[in-house]
């Protein structure tokens, strides 16, 4: 998952909450917020994984988001 994969997938999820959400909430995990994490380097990956469990996301809405459609670029 690159970066921008990240960002569309916690906007797609969480829609105005996402903003807060990446900045505010500290992801027990990680032991800091999803912003800090990218910025020190964190795995995209990682931190949405991160995120989902914080957050309670189900399993089905996990993996394969922030992806663009091949059709769409």
């Amino acid at each position: 998952m690159r970066r921008s994969e990240f960002l569309r997938a916690v906007e797609g999820e969480f829609g105005a909450r996402a903003e807060s959400l990446t900045h505010d909430l500290v992801l027990g995990g990680l032991g800091r917020t999803a912003r800090e994490a990218l910025d020190a380097g964190v795995p995209p990956r990682e931190i949405w994984l991160a995120l989902c469990d914080e957050a309670d996301v189900p399993p089905a809405r996990r993996y394969g988001v922030g992806r663009l459609d091949p059709r769409e670029r």
